[in-house]
C-alpha cells in the first residue's frame, strides 16, 4: 500500500482522537464541578431549573427550589454551579454593581432637559422672542389664508390616489 491511500485513514483516526480527548476533558471538568458543590450554592439543572443546594450526598443532591419545596436530583443532573452574584441576578433580579459609588444614569432624558421655570428664565434673560413650534389655534390664524383654504377644499373633492393608481391610461 502506498502512503497516499493510508493518509486519509491516518487523518480520520487523528481527528477522532482529538474529539474524544476534548469530550473527556469536558466530562472531567463537569465531574469536578459537581464534586465541589457545597450546601448554599446556587445551581442550574440540565432541565433549566434554578435552585439552592441544601445537601450533597455521594450520588444525589437535595435542592431547595422554593420555601418548603425540596427536590432530590442525581448529581449528573446538575448543569452548572453558579456564583452567588450570577444566581442572585438570575433568580432574584438583583444586579451587583461593581461601581456602586459612581453616578447613576437615569433611564430617560428628563434630567438632561431644562425645567419649565429655567426655560422661562433663560428666555427672559436673552430678551429674544421665543418661537412656538406647536400647532396654533384656529382663532389665532390670520384671515388672509382664504386662498390656501380654497385649494385645500379643491383637493378634498378629487379622489385620492393610492399606491397602485397612476395618471397614465
Amino acid at each position: 500500500m502506498s502512503l497516499v491511500t493510508l493518509l486519509p485513514f491516518i487523518v480520520l483516526i487523528g481527528a477522532m482522537f482529538l474529539m474524544t480527548r476534548s469530550a473527556k476533558k469536558k466530562q472531567q471538568q463537569a465531574a469536578s464541578m459537581r464534586n465541589d458543590m457545597q450546601p448554599g450554592s446556587g445551581v442550574r439543572t440540565i432541565g433549566g431549573m434554578y435552585a439552592t443546594v441544601k445537601e450533597v450526598n455521594e450520588d444525589t443532591v437535595l435542592l431547595d427550589a422554593a420555601p418548603g419545596v425540596d427536590l432530590l436530583f442525581a448529581k449528573n443532573a446538575i448543569g452548572a454551579v453558579l456564583t452567588d452574584d450570577e444566581y442572585n441576578r438570575i433568580v432574584h433580579g438583583i444586579e451587583h454593581d461593581l461601581k456602586s459609588d459612581s453616578d447613576v444614569v437615569p433611564d430617560d432624558a428628563s434630567s438632561l432637559t431644562e425645567t419649565d421655570e429655567s426655560a422661562d428664565e433663560a428666555a427672559a434673560a436673552s430678551d429674544e422672542k421665543s418661537v412656538d413650534l406647536g400647532k396654533k389655534d384656529t382663532a389665532e390664524e390670520p384671515a388672509d389664508d382664504a386662498p390656501a383654504e380654497a385649494a385645500e377644499a379643491k383637493s378634498d373633492d378629487e379622489p385620492k390616489k393610492t399606491d397602485g393608481d397612476s395618471d397614465a391610461k
